[in-house]
């Protein structure tokens, strides 16, 4: 297993900031807003924001993957093109829309499985030797706060 390289793992755990906001804003309890006034956050915001980054990035996920799949150094297998669109798809029909909870946790669904994917795609070396190393820390904070979203 190689080490991650810097960039990387710099740039996943900014990733992570818009999940750790979404969770520390929702905790935030209710607040009183005066009237007249327009806070830019509100507490209910964080939830909003867990939801929506979190079908970004699970989107965005299926994007590697097929990156992955896709690579001109190997033989194509529309195997691993068809299982890289796979978390897309599932934003589609199960995280974008409904009640917020709900959301959530099937976003949580959601990263455990492609967890999965990233495994699949590490062990058939497709992606970076350091990628499951990568992908399991970050998906351990992303999963925790949808987790902590999900149940408040």
């Amino acid at each position: 297993m190689q080490s991650i390289p810097k960039a990387a793992l710099w740039l996943g755990l900014a990733g992570l900031i818009p999940f750790l906001a979404g969770v520390f804003i929702s905790l935030g309890g209710e607040i009183e807003i005066p009237e007249g006034s327009y806070p830019l956050i509100v507490p209910n915001d964080g939830l909003n924001i867990l939801a929506s980054y979190g079908v970004v990035i699970l989107s965005f996920m299926s994007g590697v993957l097929w990156g992955f799949a896709a690579r001109p150094d190997q033989k194509v297998q529309p195997l691993y093109l068809a299982l890289s669109v796979i978390p897309a798809l599932y934003c589609f029909f199960f995280a974008w829309a409904g009640p917020i909870d709900e959301r959530l946790l099937n976003l949580l669904i959601g990263f455990v499985g492609l967890l999965c994917l990233d495994y699949l795609f590490s062990v058939r070396g497709l992606a970076p030797g350091w990628w499951l190393s990568l992908r399991i820390s970050l998906t351990v904070v992303v999963c925790g706060c949808l987790a902590i979203g999900s149940f408040s």
